[in-house]
């Protein structure tokens, strides 16, 4: 080309979550049966959406109106559906439907919220983090994502003294963002610790993006706290869909609800500038909006989702009695959405580890594989040549610690029990020399 045609931030658009799948295939194709533990999809996991959430879908397609356009903010019906549910909590910030805007899911909804930020706007996220976010805010900066430490001492939070610091000392941060429950590590977080991020806010004069995908999926006494009861009169965005909470991944719906705009003109420009861009893709698709409205207000609704609660509260707790005992990794229970995450102790990884595959062809592909990649991504690619367990290395969500995640969403309770056992025998297998030679050294020391 006589021009340059790449985009500046095109080197960060990264999906460690889907990326693996290529080389999944590759080794299935080499005839090793694959587990696909890689992505959130309870439909691809078994998961069957209950039968009157289906029937009230299939209504909604019988009608002549749901296979036309809708407003470009979306259905008017949800809308209304979703400002009132905002204003019936007690104390939080009022909204209208027209601070309710709909896309074709939240990756949509990311890419505008960040594409049409001013380049030298940059938002500060938290990692480990969720790759698209980090992605889409790398690449509309050209610049690598911002972010702050969650802490695996401390049940994944982030360290509010970090933000502060960060925020304070580099006025190009406009904007925080924040995941809670969090992928991937399901931390939920408290209260007093959101508030508190919305003070920092307040004091330099930021607005706040919430990803809320999952707050209707926490337990361990968690509570469903939304983005407007906590957040004061900062201006803010928090994002909500329907993919992980029927579940319905593809319907590709989500939505944001506008927090605060007429707090500050500058914000309410750019605000404006998302609904602009949203015309010229005329709207989002109609048939899943309908259905909110009809869904969420079923008085079944609330059972259902209590029933998911109770069900990802015991595979949690089995996930994590699984990794019991186990000297290599730190695992946190999680208190929201559906994944774990399993960090391994600084030190015990090394570029020298195997696990035994038996196809010649499968070790010759893993082999080439490995050369140059992250320690845990190493681990990562020995696990699905040995099991055919796929999961994401840590690295790939932008986070100095090694580890890997893993989802609660297999339906099969033998098979799950399988899959938690089977990836510990193989943390054993793989670090086992080196964890214990670490343990007996620390035990050394502690008799000194």
């Amino acid at each position: 080309m006589r021009r340059d045609i790449v985009h500046v931030g095109a080197g960060s658009l990264s999906y460690e979550i889907r990326e693996i799948v290529g080389v999944a295939r590759d080794i299935q194709a080499l005839g090793k049966p694959i587990v696909w533990e890689n992505i959130g999809d309870p439909i691809e996991k078994g998961e069957r959406v209950p039968d009157w959430i289906r029937q009230t879908v299939h209504e909604i397609v019988d009608e002549p109106r749901s296979w036309g356009y809708c407003d470009t903010q979306g259905v008017m019906e949800a809308r209304e559906f979703l400002a009132g549910h905002v204003n019936a909590r007690p104390g939080g910030v009022r909204i209208t439907t027209d601070d309710i805007m709909f896309f074709n899911g939240l990756g949509d909804a990311v890419a505008k919220v960040y594409g049409f930020l001013r380049r030298e706007a940059r938002v500060l996220g938290p990692s480990p983090a969720y790759s698209t976010h980090s992605s889409a805010e790398a690449a509309h900066s050209g610049y690598g994502h911002m972010t702050y430490s969650l802490d695996p001492y401390n049940g994944w939070l982030p360290d509010l003294d970090e933000i502060r610091n960060k925020v304070k000392y580099n006025d190009a941060i406009a904007g925080i963002l924040l995941l809670s429950p969090d992928n991937p590590t399901g931390a939920v977080y408290p209260r007093s610790l959101l508030e508190e991020m919305a003070e920092i806010a307040r004091e330099f004069h930021l607005f706040m993006i919430a990803d809320e995908i999952y707050v209707h999926i926490v337990y361990n006494g968690n509570p469903r706290l939304h983005m407007n009861e906590w957040v004061g009169d900062v201006p803010a965005l928090a994002m909500r869909g329907i993919s992980k909470e029927y579940p319905w991944p593809g319907s590709r719906c989500g939505w944001l609800e506008v927090l605060n705009k007429g707090r500050d003109e500058n914000f309410a420009r750019y605000v404006n500038s998302l609904l602009a861009a949203k015309r010229l893709e005329v709207s989002s698709t109609t048939v899943p909006q309908m259905s909110i409205p009809r869904v969420m207000g079923d008085p079944r609704y609330l059972d259902h989702l209590k029933r998911r609660e109770d069900m990802f509260a015991a595979r949690a707790k089995e996930a994590v009695r699984a990794f019991e005992g186990c000297d290599a990794v730190i695992v946190n229970k999680p208190g929201g959405a559906f994944y774990l995450t399993v960090m391994f102790k600084p030190g015990l990884l090394n570029h020298h580890q195997t696990l035994p595959i038996e196809s010649p062809s499968i070790r010759h592909r893993i082999e080439e594989l490995v050369k140059g990649v992250a320690p845990d991504k190493r681990f990562v690619y020995y696990l699905m040549g040995a099991t055919g367990i796929v999961v994401v290395p840590l690295t790939g969500f932008q986070c100095a610690h090694e580890g890997f995640r893993v989802t609660l969403l297999e339906t099969d309770d033998v098979k799950r029990a399988w899959i938690f056992k089977t990836l510990r025998q193989a943390i054993d297998e793989y670090v086992g020399a080196v964890a214990a030679a670490s343990a007996s050294r620390k035990h050394i020391v502690a008799i000194r």
